[in-house]
């Protein structure tokens, strides 16, 4: 079951409403007493309805979960899709981007409001574990990106997340770099990561970035895995294809099996 309903970013985009998502497992209605891990995502829009998705297409997300009856909740908002909006609030980092717009940097603003305020909301209306051991924080492109941020500047709230295809490239790839190089991840923190083998041509030098990337991530105590998606693709249709991969990566196990 996916609950909706409207909500604002006020230090982000004002009094202008975007569209909150928190899906239930089956097992939230039939067991009053349970409380269920959370993980929080990016690009909520895309994650349940295809009627609902920017390209037509969403991750299926909803119903994975509920033919494995994986007991878990998912917690999502929808992207600012005003103008450059989701690429300044993905991104830790300013950069300028292939059209020669300048993307300002909003991350961190995101981010503060989800653990500030989102998450509290959650965590106050629903049966959540809110802990940090079962709080995870997931996304694909840019939102794999701000997954790495939040692992990074956030772990205190996240043990664990998921970057599908992670816009590593952003800013040259530089501040990427420096920011999971000088990552210093607690003791259990887990990171599952992965790029389709069909999207190594959007942007130069981006095998040897995700490689990196990993390199760094394990050195600085995280554990990892790590996957090319053979014949993957920048797409939800490739992305709704790793669920099983990363919620099993991170601990969250079908109950159906």
């Amino acid at each position: 079951m996916v609950e909706k309903w409207n909500i604002t970013i006020p230090a982000l985009t004002g009094d202008r409403q975007r569209k909150a998502y928190v899906y239930l497992p089956a097992q939230y209605k039939n067991d009053a007493d349970s409380r269920f891990p959370v993980m929080y995502m990016f690009d909520g829009h895309n994650l349940f309805s295809d009627g609902e998705a920017t390209y037509g297409k969403s991750w299926g997300l909803s119903q994975y979960l509920d033919n494995t009856q994986t007991p878990i909740i998912i917690a999502a908002v929808e992207c600012n899709h005003v103008g450059h909006g989701r690429l300044e609030e993905y991104t830790p980092v300013s950069f300028t981007f292939k059209d020669g717009s300048r993307i300002n940097a909003k991350g961190k603003k995101y981010m503060d409001w989800l653990v500030k305020e989102f998450k509290p909301y959650i965590d106050g209306n629903f049966r959540t574990l809110s802990d940090r051991k079962n709080t995870a924080i997931g996304g694909s492109s840019m939102g794999g990106l701000m997954t790495l941020y939040a692992l990074v500047k956030y772990g205190k709230y996240f043990s664990k997340g998921a970057a599908l295809s992670p816009s590593l490239w952003v800013n040259g790839g530089e501040a990427v770099k420096q920011l999971l190089g000088s990552a210093k991840f607690r003791k259990d923190t887990y990171i599952y990561m992965d790029y389709g083998s069909r999207e190594f041509d959007r942007h130069d030098s981006q095998r040897s970035s995700f490689a990196e990337a990993c390199a760094s991530l394990i050195q600085n105590g995280a554990f990892v895995t790590a996957r090319i998606v053979a014949g993957g693709t920048h797409s939800e249709a490739s992305w709704e294809k790793q669920i099983p991969y990363f919620m099993n990566s991170l601990g969250f196990y079908p109950e159906n099996k």
